[in-house]
């Protein structure tokens, strides 16, 4: 096996794990075992999984996100993402939209109920993606994130 760059390859699937592909874990983790002895039924897997990962990259995400109220869980969704993004940001920052629009309406629906005096709190969103959470800070045309669709971006006509 001189000259076949398996534990780099591995190496990158790794990368791959860290970054976004969970999907891929297991796979990476079995793969990871034979560094030392790889034989050529190793790398012939390591390379359908490095195909898997290329032909896969753009399928889909899935995500969600829960509501809590005076410390209680009182909605939650789970949703595959129906825009596929081109980035970790852009894809965060669709899904915190899609919240921020879904936690408008509660905090709406739940003030006429008139059934919670904390309810005029203001919302608090969490974001986990510095990209998506500076793009909300700070609207801007940036290189890597000018092709967010318009529909996910706030209005600025009156």
């Amino acid at each position: 096996m001189l000259g076949i760059p398996y534990a780099s390859s591995v190496g990158s699937i790794q990368y791959a794990i860290q970054c976004t592909r969970l999907d891929v874990s297991y796979a990476s983790s079995v793969m990871s075992r034979y560094q030392a002895y790889a034989g050529e039924a190793h790398w012939s897997m390591v390379k359908i999984i490095l195909k898997y990962l290329r032909r896969t990259k753009d399928i889909f995400l899935i995500y969600g996100f829960v509501f809590k109220l005076n410390g209680g869980v009182v909605a939650w969704k789970s949703s595959k993402q129906a825009t596929t993004a081109d980035s970790t940001t852009e894809s965060e920052y669709i899904a915190t939209t899609e919240a921020t629009k879904e936690a408008v309406w509660m905090k709406n629906y739940i003030q006429e109920l008139g059934v919670v005096p904390s309810i005029a709190e203001p919302v608090i969103i969490f974001c986990d993606n510095n990209g998506a959470i500076a793009q909300a800070k700070e609207l801007r045309s940036h290189h890597r994130s000018k092709y967010i669709l318009r529909r996910f971006l706030p209005s600025t006509s009156a």
